[in-house]
């Protein structure tokens, strides 16, 4: 039976790489979606753009379950994709690692049965966003917040130690955003964490490999660029002006211009 037109399967002709993989033969299914979040309140004073209200995040994962769709932690859609059965499943991200995500956004997830990664910066934890000059200050997890969110069963993810550009940190620096971050997050949680995304979406090739060789076995940004594979995956921002109509076009768009994931060779 075909789609329904509001599907955000409906007409897209959704991309898929249609160049055979070189150990099976098999070519990819769609290109990944993966939805950006980072803070979840009041999103009245919002000089970035960051912030979704309770309500209208209720309203976007209701639209996904409406088309047949369900929010998943990317170790989740990952896993899924390799045994072929990711069709169905978008990545839910939540970047900085805001307290508001736990007395928030878990109640929305728990009530759409969505999972969810957060990636947190464990060199701030029970600190605020003091990388955004222009504000507000948003409080962000402590130690206790993280553990509580894995718990409930979300994907804690690396979002470095403290914030830092990647591609403008010396060797230390990029060493102990990436390798260092990940430590402490096996301390805290007694998992290490398998997934990174790089702060403000900047990075490069150096970046890049700093995060595989830390061990990480995926790598969110925004726009990659050029770069591909599993350690610079794209994703699409989602904000408070989101409405059905704009999830859609933002579906669509993104499965029509993104090729499949691929480890570069």
């Amino acid at each position: 039976m075909a789609a329904p037109v509001d599907s955000p399967d409906a007409g897209t002709g959704a991309a898929t790489d249609a160049t055979p993989d070189p150990e099976t033969g098999a070519a990819p299914g769609p290109a990944l979606f993966v939805a950006m979040y980072h803070s979840v309140g009041d999103p009245t004073d919002d000089p970035y753009r960051v912030t979704v209200s309770p309500e209208r995040l209720d309203r976007q994962l209701g639209w996904l379950r409406r088309r047949g769709l369900r929010g998943v932690s990317m170790a989740d859609l990952l896993a899924a994709r390799a045994r072929g059965a990711g069709h169905g499943l978008v990545g839910l991200t939540f970047d900085d690692g805001y307290a508001d995500f736990v007395t928030e956004a878990l109640p929305v997830l728990r009530r759409h049965g969505c999972g969810a990664t957060l990636f947190v910066l464990p060199g701030r934890l029970g600190g605020d966003n003091a990388w955004d000059p222009l504000g507000p200050r948003k409080r962000l997890l402590t130690a206790e917040g993280v553990r509580q969110a894995a718990a409930e069963g979300i994907e804690i993810g690396s979002h470095g130690l403290t914030h830092v550009d990647l591609t403008r940190a010396d060797d230390v620096t990029l060493t102990s955003e990436t390798e260092g971050s990940r430590t402490v997050l096996a301390e805290l949680t007694g998992t290490a964490p398998a997934g990174f995304c790089y702060p403000y979406g900047t990075l490069d090739a150096r970046a890049v490999e700093a995060v595989r060789a830390a061990g990480y076995t995926y790598g969110c940004a925004i726009d990659p660029g050029p770069l591909g594979g599993p350690h610079a995956l794209p994703r699409v921002h989602i904000g408070q002006n989101d409405t059905g109509v704009r999830l859609f076009l933002k579906y669509r768009l993104h499965r029509l211009r993104r090729r499949a994931v691929r480890e570069p060779r």
